[in-house]
């Protein structure tokens, strides 16, 4: 009777603090995720919502200067928010946009963040390529990811989302709505893979309205 009592005791025990190891595990990764987000909210704060040289416009039809321009290859040439749209930072992003994929998880200044070691030890960092490219050298923060949506959203109806090239003609003597005259809602949502995960999994999202 005693070996029984003390058995069920352990295991008790055992499946406490394997609760508690899942609730910290938990915390720390809704910290880190909620920090991510954050950065590249800080980071985009103060960009326009287009171009601040060729705006966006419609020409016969055709949208012009939603996502990143021509000659706009690292995240320190994006210039606006709507570049930002689809562009996912990450460990296994590369230099060139055009796949989704730039390096990161990135912080406030736009520099890749680097994973640290128990002991304080920082693997990676910007460097000048000597070309005057800061690039990033080493190891970025293991498993996480950064993935920013901008969507163009009613004024008076931030649920109403619309697609990037909408805008309303004017009429008589309403002037209408012109493409580049509405708000943005920014979305980033920050993903972590661990070794032994077969697929990313979403940690947390956080959204913003630019007027």
């Amino acid at each position: 009777m005693a070996t029984v009592i003390i058995g069920v005791g352990v295991l008790a025990m055992i499946d406490a603090q394997s609760a508690f190891i899942r609730a910290n595990l938990w915390s720390n990764h809704a910290a880190s995720a909620t920090f991510l987000a954050n950065e590249i909210r800080e980071y985009s704060r103060l960009l326009p919502r287009h171009d601040p040289v060729s705006g966006l416009v419609i020409d016969a039809g055709v949208l012009y200067g939603w996502g990143p321009d021509e000659g706009e290859i690292t995240v320190d040439d994006f210039d606006d928010l709507d570049d930002f749209d689809g562009i996912t930072f990450s460990g296994f992003g590369t230099p060139d946009w055009s796949d989704g994929d730039l390096p990161g998880p990135i912080d406030a200044f736009g520099e890749v963040i680097p994973e640290i070691t128990l002991d304080g030890t920082e693997l990676g960092a910007s460097a000048d390529d000597g070309t005057g490219q800061m690039v990033f050298a080493g190891e970025a923060m293991n498993g996480w990811s950064q993935t920013v949506e901008v969507d163009k959203i009613d004024p008076f109806d931030t649920g109403v989302v619309y697609p990037p090239e909408y805008f309303v003609g004017p009429v008589g003597a309403d002037p209408g709505q012109p493409v580049d005259s509405f708000p943005l809602r920014v979305t980033v949502r920050v993903f972590y893979q661990s070794a032994a995960d077969p697929m990313p999994s979403e940690v947390i999202v956080v959204s913003w309205i630019v007027p």
